[in-house]
């Protein structure tokens, strides 16, 4: 396929994820496989390193403005990290060449698809949930110390989140945000939420990037592909963010995740299945005739 087409698949997705803050991971694997024909394994793994990269930025700007409580970047890695090791290392001695590698993989991106729609379709609706949880004063500030303080209190807990989000992002490239900032909302509701953003943009980075080099290891990464992809969705983002003011944020919100339920429930019904290993003709012995005896 020309690269143009990978160029503009980083175009749309970088325009989205500009304009409404979907995570990239949720768009730009299911473009991928569904019309780029790239295979689940190439595109999950090129998507974690692309996902790495295009968070990087964003996160050395919460970074600059003190809106990452590293506490919780520490406990959640402690928890994705080793599990998104395991993980990878299980995808290429288990199941390197199996049948149903394929079929795994897609299963579980479908769901985490769908799940991710959901949350997308009904964010007002959660946010509101959490809300009417949440005990602060509004206007309150917590100092880093208590900060750290509830972090403590609550390290069990981010850990074992830590361990869910690295093992399915590992496998499907998606969840890292959505996921993330629902959890870590519900954990720590006195938390402003542009910290909760930070913290789990941060933690996204580190994480996308250990899985994806995982993958980079285990060969499912198409270098090429991902500077193409970057090509298109690095000036993208900055156009969607500059005119993300302008647009329809919630319904393009809306749009896309009920494309993303489709697409995670199609590939949930109909997953993509291994090849089948073309099949070799047994060789064909010639047996040369006997001379008669004269």
């Amino acid at each position: 396929m020309p690269d143009f087409y990978f160029i503009l698949a980083g175009l749309v997705v970088g325009f989205c994820v500009g304009v409404t803050g979907v995570g990239g991971g949720s768009l730009m694997t299911p473009i991928l496989i569904s019309f780029l024909r790239v295979e689940p394994h190439i595109a999950i793994g090129t998507d974690l390193l692309y996902a790495a990269i295009s968070k990087f930025c964003g996160s050395l700007v919460h970074a600059k403005k003190l809106n990452i409580v590293w506490p919780i970047v520490f406990w959640l890695g402690l928890g994705s990290i080793p599990a998104s090791l395991a993980t990878t290392w299980a995808l290429e001695h288990f199941m390197g060449g199996a049948k149903e590698y394929k079929k795994l993989l897609t299963i579980i991106l479908g769901g985490m698809l769908v799940i991710t729609g959901i949350s997308i379709v009904f964010r007002q609706k959660i946010e509101a949930f959490f809300n009417r949880h949440q005990h602060d004063v509004a206007g309150e500030a917590l100092s880093a110390d208590e900060h750290s303080q509830v972090v403590l209190k609550h390290k069990g807990w981010v850990v074992l989140m830590g361990i869910f989000l690295g093992f399915f992002v590992t496998l499907s490239s998606v969840g890292a945000g959505a996921f993330g900032i629902m959890a870590l909302v519900l954990l720590f509701p006195k938390l402003p939420m542009i910290r909760i953003i930070g913290s789990d943009v941060a933690h996204a980075v580190l994480l996308t990037l250990v899985a994806g080099l995982g993958h980079l290891k285990a060969g499912n990464v198409d270098t090429h592909l991902l500077m193409l992809l970057l090509m298109g969705s690095i000036p993208a983002i900055i156009v969607g963010t500059l005119l993300s003011s302008r647009l329809p944020e919630r319904a393009i919100r809306k749009v896309l995740g009920v494309t993303l339920i489709l697409l995670g429930t199609n590939f949930i019904v109909n997953p993509v299945k291994a090849k089948a290993a073309p099949v070799t003709p047994p060789p064909v012995t010639i047996v040369a005739p006997l001379r008669q005896a004269v």
